[in-house]
């Protein structure tokens, strides 16, 4: 029997930046130190998205370390009037400190991509030494950092013209955190590179200390050059839809300067190109911008071709048959971004949807009735699009045809057949499965609600699972056999592309789920191997607030108590009061209306959905997991790992 302790001291408190070097995962990339850096600079974007600096030079080091220097306004050398520190002291060492809380009218940063307030506070965490140079209301001022501490205090080490300003921080990121110590050359070329794209006349540079190769990077044509740039001289069908709009200061829905830039372009061949960000951050996992921009796209198009008679009998257009051969470069600005994680690869923003899809629909829409040849030319693309995949669904639908189970009685299908967009919610309990059933859109969207907690499969038989009639139904349902890892299995007769498990964001939810991924790994591996599993997260909370001034009554959903934190904070920054907002919590799915289940976790452009994968170490290491955490006779090790890893546990009580 294990005699290690756990009481009052085993609970340690973090403090500073120890969170970040205890666990720099949760806060960046850790394959690489690009991330730290893009940081820096992505504050010295933010000043020139601002209007106040046109260069960022950035120098790769003989030593190993990274420089990132702008003429912006300089990070403020003046003592903090609460924390009686200097600012610029404040903003290395302060997980959440930082100038792009404030977004009100007159704030540093009305649209920045930094949000969190633990950007280079991490940088700083995250290397051996970090200088800092700040050019600022004529004077140069120095301060440096080790290990995330201070070392050389701010001192002023000389003066300059008072129209010299700007900021040069110099890191050196700490080999200790990062599967690889040098930041991969062509991803940081590629960044910079983006950053001269967004910032139309604004100067980057890139110099190589070892070879003395400097490049650099100006676009005076900004997106639409980048992108002709990227396609390589793949001819377009129609020329580049480019255009850009932001809201004004009498707009009713949206903050001033809200909107998008955007060029699109449609190829009949090569690969496309897609790239998005927002606040000037790549988000390269997409997010409701881009849903924005698709939809956007499919509205326009599907009523192009409607009003002038160019769908076929039968035919039924869908927003992938527009989209699937469109190349484009977004560019969203965005008002407090809520964004997933804090590497900031998607955004999840439900209001960027209407946003961009909004605006860049009657843009469209403008220009093709402008131009009736290049809309001809689109809705043909489209139309030959879905005749194609109409097609591909009806040859597997005849492949399927017989010898097909007969369906479970609580299975509600959908209308497709199409495995590449269909996808089903195993719903946990009848009510939230009623809810699901009305909610989702029966076009390519099923549901199987399961009736309470299914067995733990882990040791049970395979000839055996079919006793159990959960199991039973849900494998019949998907349309895959039971098999072990590494057994050649036909997935050939897959239902859904996507099987989403959706339960209550609680304890018992989290037991269901667990006990869902222990039936998939043990019985049917293949389908997580080839990203067929999925987690849907529900909201815990909603924050009902009031109409204030232009903006009306909104309904914000918190995934977490993390995300209502930030809700709240957001909210004190527009100004209202403490306790005009009203915090609803859901006690589980059945709580949930048709309306708000479909918003919230049905919806693809809204919705949060986690992809089931393994580790970095493979399936032999989820086995090894799933073993200790589920297996009957492992009960000694598992209570030995609740002793050590007990306190990282986030209860909710």
């Amino acid at each position: 029997m294990s005699t290690a302790r756990y009481d009052e001291s085993s609970i340690r408190v973090l403090k500073g930046l120890e969170p970040v070097r205890q666990r720099p995962g949760m806060y960046t990339r850790t394959d690489n130190p690009l991330h730290i850096i893009q940081e820096v600079i992505d504050n010295a974007a933010d000043e020139a998205l601002a209007g106040f600096g046109r260069r960022i030079a950035v120098t790769l080091h003989a030593d190993g370390s990274l420089s990132v220097e702008d003429d912006g306004r300089g990070i403020p050398v003046g003592e903090h009037p609460e924390e009686h520190a200097p600012v610029v002291e404040l903003v290395f060492t302060r997980l959440h400190a930082g100038g792009k809380f404030n977004k009100a009218d007159g704030g540093a940063y009305a649209f920045s991509g930094g949000l969190h307030g633990v950007g280079v506070s991490v940088t700083n965490a995250l290397s051996t030494r970090l200088e800092v140079t700040v050019w600022r209301d004529g004077g140069e001022y120095r301060i440096v950092f080790a290990d995330g501490n201070v070392v050389e205090p701010l001192t002023q080490v000389g003066t300059v013209g008072k129209r010299r300003s700007g900021t040069r921080v110099r890191a050196w990121p700490d080999a200790r955190y990062f599967d690889h110590a040098q930041v991969p050359l062509g991803d940081l070329e590629h960044a910079l590179r983006s950053k001269a794209v967004l910032l139309p006349g604004t100067r980057v540079t890139l110099m190589t200390e070892k070879t003395g190769q400097q490049r650099e990077w100006h676009y005076e044509d900004g997106l639409k050059g980048y992108l002709t740039e990227a396609l390589g001289g793949t001819p377009a069908l129609v020329p580049l839809f480019a255009g850009q709009q932001y809201a004004a200061d009498d707009d009713e829905q949206y903050a001033l300067g809200e909107g998008a830039q955007w060029v699109v372009a449609w190829t009949d061949e090569g690969a496309v190109v897609r790239e998005s960000y927002v606040n000037l951050i790549a988000t390269t996992a997409g997010g409701t911008h881009e849903s924005g921009l698709r939809e956007g796209l499919f509205n326009a198009v599907k009523s192009f071709a409607e009003l002038h008679n160019l769908l076929p009998k039968g035919i039924r257009l869908l927003p992938e048959d527009v989209f699937a051969r469109a190349s484009f470069i977004l560019s969203a600005k965005v008002l407090d971004p809520q964004f997933q994680g804090q590497i900031k690869e998607r955004l999840n923003s439900r209001d960027a949807v209407r946003l961009v899809g909004g605006f860049l629909r009657n843009a469209l829409e403008l220009w093709l009735h402008a131009n009736v040849e290049y809309g001809k030319r689109l809705a043909e693309l489209a139309i030959g699009q879905a005749q194609a995949r109409s097609r591909a669904a009806r040859k597997v639908e005849k492949r399927k045809g017989s010898g097909v189970a007969v369906l479970p009685g609580k299975l509600t299908d959908c209308e497709s057949s199409d495995a590449s967009r269909t996808e089903v919610f195993l719903v946990e309990g009848d009510s939230a499965g009623g809810s699901a059933k009305m909610g989702r859109d029966k076009e390519f969207q099923a549901i199987l609600p399961l009736r309470g907690k299914i067995l733990n499969a882990w040791e049970v038989e395979r000839d055996r699972l079919f006793a159990n009639n959960e199991i039973h139904d849900i494998s019949v349902a998907i349309g895959v056999d039971p098999h072990a890892a590494g057994q050649d299995v036909d997935l050939s007769g897959l239902r859904y592309g996507r099987i989403c498990i959706l339960s209550d964001a609680d304890v018992d939810g989290a037991h269901i789920q667990v006990l869902l991924l222990t039936l998939f790994l043990r019985h049917f591996p293949r389908l997580i191997e080839e990203g067929h599993v999925y987690i849907a997260r529900p909201p815990l909370f909603r924050v009902d607030v009031p109409a204030a001034g232009k903006r009306p009554a909104r309904k914000l959903y918190c995934l977490d108590q993390v995300e209502l934190d930030a809700v709240q904070e957001k909210l004190r920054g527009e100004g209202l009061r403490e306790g005009a907002w009203r915090i609803s919590r859901f006690k589980g799915l059945g709580e949930m209306n048709a309306e708000q289940l479909w918003d919230t976790t049905l919806n693809p452009d809204t919705r949060r959905l986690a992809q089931v994968r393994h580790g970095d170490e493979g399936l032999k290491a989820s086995e090894r997991m799933f073993d200790m955490l589920m297996a009957r006779g492992e009960s000694n090790q598992r209570r030995t790992w609740l002793e050590e890893k007990g306190n990282l546990a986030e209860v909710d009580v």
